[in-house]
């Protein structure tokens, strides 16, 4: 990045701004190189106006949130890393129709936060959702799910930024929705997620989530820094059990693991690089390929210089 770029971005960024730091620190895989620019915009104005900036210069973004579903590559990223959270927080809750309850949350609230303020209001719907890391938009963006539930089943609809700096609202009918996919204009950044709960017993709701939590204990390997599922489940087929019956569980590349626990979640034993994991992820595609003719398509996704 050009220095008069930088001296721009303190003008126009009323937030924070750190320059040349490690995003490892940054995304629960525990890699990566260093960004040019974290950019924390003090407000929606203030990310509009450096939105605007990056387009008229050209400069690359990567909008951050939790970073729970993602690999940063061991170069880091040129441009601008835009981290949303601690300005982007704020959940509100209204009635609607035939019982529904309408909750809109900020995209850089954390998904058990959420969870937790619906916990607290008695409202249902949420429940699948307990255990699932990361920020409300990112769930939204990855069309976060488990146990046959998805964020598309109860987004009511969303705002979202678009690259010209216009704030749009899309209602669920103009979302395309696919297996943890969302389809959004280039270069969009999601404000704001509404979802739609209805009233339920609390008690009940705080059952099914302390029993989905002890599903998720139990199964994967949380002690270990990882992204979650690396793999999208094929059609008909779980991803794990083929990576299993492929002799991949256990597998090691540098510090990174196919998990003895869970086999379709990469672990980082402690001094993994980002290309150990990404090294492995095409070891299983390989070898699953070669063993069952089936293409697995990775789940989380790629950032940064290759």
């Amino acid at each position: 990045m050009e220095d008069y770029q930088k001296d721009q971005l303190r003008k126009i960024c009323r937030g924070n701004l750190l320059f040349n730091v490690l995003l490892k620190d940054f995304i629960s895989f525990r890699v990566g190189g260093p960004a040019d620019v974290i950019a924390f915009p003090q407000d929606q104005e203030d990310l509009i106006s450096l939105m605007l900036f990056l387009r008229e210069e050209k400069m690359p973004f990567l909008v951050l949130g939790e970073g729970t579903n993602l690999v940063v590559r061991d170069k880091g990223v040129k441009g601008v890393v835009l981290k949303l959270s601690p300005a982007f927080l704020g959940i509100e809750i209204t009635k609607g129709k035939e019982g529904e309850f309408y909750v809109s949350s900020k995209a850089g609230e954390r998904l058990w936060h959420l969870i937790e303020i619906t916990v607290q209001h008695c409202l249902t719907g949420l429940e699948f959702a307990s255990g699932i890391p990361g920020s409300v938009g990112g769930a939204v963006v990855m069309n976060a799910g488990a146990y046959g539930r998805e964020m598309k089943d109860i987004v009511h609809s969303l705002s979202v930024l678009a690259s010209d700096g216009s704030v749009r609202h899309l209602k669920k009918e103009a979302l395309r929705f696919s297996y943890r996919s969302l389809e959004l204009p280039a270069d969009a950044i999601v404000l704001t997620v509404n979802v739609v709960l209805r009233p339920g017993n609390k008690e009940t709701i705080a059952q099914d989530i302390k029993a989905t939590l002890a599903k998720r204990k139990k199964k994967q390997p949380l002690e270990f820094p990882s992204a979650g599922s690396v793999f999208k489940n094929p059609p008909g087929f779980y991803a794990a059990r083929l990576i299993e019956e492929s002799g991949l569980k256990g597998y090691q590349i540098g510090g990174a693991q196919i998990s003895e626990r869970h086999a379709n979640f990469i672990v980082n034993c402690g001094k993994a690089t980002a290309q150990d994991i990404l090294d492995l992820i095409a070891v299983v595609q390989e070898k699953v390929w070669q063993a069952k003719n089936i293409k697995l398509e990775p789940e989380i996704r790629v950032a940064g210089e290759a």
